[in-house]
């Protein structure tokens, strides 16, 4: 699934080229697209529109449009955001040169977006889990705001947040960063890179963390996202950025999809476990396991 610095990625990419950008047509091919809004409301709402924003939240893509309203989207599982260059002859591309090839066929388009310079923005999803919402001004925020916590990358992640959060948590840590609802955008890879920057046991509950686990985890999470944006993102399966190129932060994994090599820190052999129902990676030699506190008795009652 992609995670925050995916979607960032394609946030990055599409900004400049889509700030002024009106919406000349919309065709949406899958009714679950949107569901359970039915599809041509939300095709009307945006054609015709400008775009004046492209922003992110956690793994939300957010298209701002000149009338107040917001298409929000989130790639689930196997969801891209291509931008066609449809005014390029002979199939050249634009952008520069590439680093990898794209597949030149465009199957399991969802949706389209044409805009007024030709070019378009499409929806593809193979196992048809992403999803679009139409928002007007008033629904945005506590649409966002039921579903996500703070932004890992910017202010609001402390410490002390963490700890606040994580107080009294027996979930394991692992299960604890894929809660969007404590800290937006991590799934299951950077979890993993996460915990292993802090040398943190992903069974390891969460309310087991004492103030110096608070600060690294914190310090592993941002370390991990940013590694992962300076890569382009992680393209393991079906992940594409805009322009229908790979990331390459798959090279540079620490622990993710390594089982049975050797750890990058201590050298001991890297292991693989189910947590919640997700693959995770961890090396046992240097990733502390912590034990649930136990709670002080209540002291006796005087007789």
């Amino acid at each position: 699934m992609p995670e925050l610095p995916e979607v960032e990625t394609i946030r990055r990419q599409l900004e400049p080229e889509l700030l002024g950008r009106r919406i000349v047509a919309t065709e949406i091919h899958d009714e679950r697209w949107t569901r359970p809004e039915p599809t041509a409301p939300v095709a009307a709402g945006l054609t015709g529109r400008v775009i004046e924003g492209v922003g992110r939240r956690g793994k939300y893509l957010l298209l701002g449009l000149d009338d107040g309203s917001t298409l929000t989207m989130h790639l689930r599982m196997t969801g891209n955001l291509l931008l066609a260059d449809e005014r390029e002859p002979d199939g050249q591309r634009f952008g520069g040169e590439r680093l990898y090839e794209a597949s030149p066929a465009l199957a399991h388009l969802r949706a389209e977006m044409e805009l007024d310079d030709g070019r378009r923005l499409l929806f593809t999803d193979p196992r048809r889990f992403g999803h679009a919402a139409l928002l007007a001004a008033d629904e945005l925020a506590p649409y966002l705001d039921s579903r996500l916590g703070v932004e890992p990358l910017g202010a609001d992640l402390t410490a002390d947040y963490i700890g606040h959060i994580a107080q009294g948590r027996t979930a394991p840590l692992k299960s604890f960063l894929l809660d969007q609802k404590g800290i937006a955008g991590i799934g299951n890879i950077y979890a993993d890179e996460a915990l292993h920057r802090a040398e943190l046991h992903p069974l390891s509950p969460a309310g087991s963390m004492r103030p110096e686990h608070w600060e690294a985890l914190r310090e592993g999470i941002v370390e991990a996202l940013e590694a992962g944006l300076a890569n382009g993102g992680a393209s393991i399966d079906d992940y594409r950025d805009s322009r229908g190129e790979k990331g390459s932060m798959q090279e540079e994994f620490l622990v993710h999809t390594r089982e049975g090599q050797e750890c990058p820190r201590c050298g001991g052999p890297i292991s693989r476990i189910v947590v919640g129902g997700r693959s995770t990676y961890f090396c046992a030699a240097c990733q502390t396991r912590l034990r649930k506190r136990r709670r002080p008795r209540a002291p006796a009652a005087r007789r």
